[in-house]
């Protein structure tokens, strides 16, 4: 991860799949500068930057934010071709590890979810996901908080998929009580559990503290099962936290999530557990 980046945009790891794309969208940006008649000095004073920084974008070094096309395609009057890859650079600023998980996730049809220490990726609301990089040690810059941030919370666009994938979570009791960020910010996590607990293709459980058996020791899980039969794991716990896909792993994965989930609070008594749990705040 390059924390080197400022206001403009984030520098291309070379070597990176996107580092086409980032390549295409800065010939495009040049092409359209010069078509204008701008010097790129004057690109650069009118956009904010430095001439530096424009000229690394435009040899496609330098990954530019979405509001930045947006700006530059209104002042060269580049009639929306420009604007046309905001998408794609959105989607390119993310970091590599979190493209290649976004891109499983976007193919998957069912996924089986366990999580032990914090809330899981797919349901954290911003402000939460914000908290939680907020305290990694040693600290993030505020820059990398919020391009990590922005990260996880776009994954959350599965649950916008049609058709839908069925998704499966099993929560730690402690994940619902302990307050990252305050009681607020817990608060409206809580309420979007519950949100997320009414949509047809999501399962929530809660494994209480209590339980004196507990499939699911050895750390969290994860296992997505594709529309052509394949499937990817992880687990922290098992084969040294490298992802596998052969169905002898994959079972010894199911394995143990099935006997989590039989394990935790069935869904209806975990919305109530949530409720309380939000009552208390």
């Amino acid at each position: 991860m390059n924390e080197g980046a400022d206001e403009a945009g984030w520098d291309v790891e070379p070597g990176d799949e996107i580092e086409p794309l980032v390549q295409a969208v800065g010939r495009l940006l040049k092409v359209c500068r010069e078509a204008a008649g701008v010097r790129a000095a004057d690109f650069a004073e009118v956009m904010g930057y430095g001439e530096d920084m424009i000229r690394k974008i435009e040899r496609g070094t330098r990954i530019p934010r979405p509001e930045f096309l947006d700006r530059a395609d209104q002042f060269l009057k580049a009639q929306g071709h420009l604007r046309a890859f905001m998408e794609d650079v959105r989607k390119a600023r993310y970091p590599k590890k979190v493209r290649e998980l976004a891109q499983l996730e976007e193919r998957a049809v069912e996924m089986l979810l366990y999580s032990s220490h914090n809330i899981h990726g797919l349901l954290q609301t911003p402000e939460y996901a914000r908290t939680l990089f907020g305290m990694r040690q040693p600290a993030l810059s505020e820059d990398v908080v919020e391009r990590e941030t922005a990260a996880r919370v776009a994954r959350n666009a599965v649950f916008d998929r049609d058709p839908a994938p069925t998704l499966s979570f099993v929560q730690e009791q402690v994940t619902l009580e302990r307050p990252y960020g305050g009681k607020m910010v817990l608060r409206r996590q809580l309420e979007h559990l519950l949100e997320v607990t009414q949509l047809r293709n999501v399962t929530l459980q809660v494994m209480p503290t209590d339980r004196e058996e507990h499939a699911g020791a050895a750390g969290r899980i994860q296992v997505l099962k594709f529309a052509d039969g394949t499937a990817i794991g992880r687990s922290s716990g098992a084969f040294n936290g490298r992802p596998v896909s052969n169905p002898r792993d994959l079972r010894i994965l199911e394995l143990r999530y099935g006997m989590i989930r039989a394990q935790a609070l069935t869904p209806r008594e975990s919305q109530a557990f949530i409720e309380q749990a939000l009552g208390r705040l």
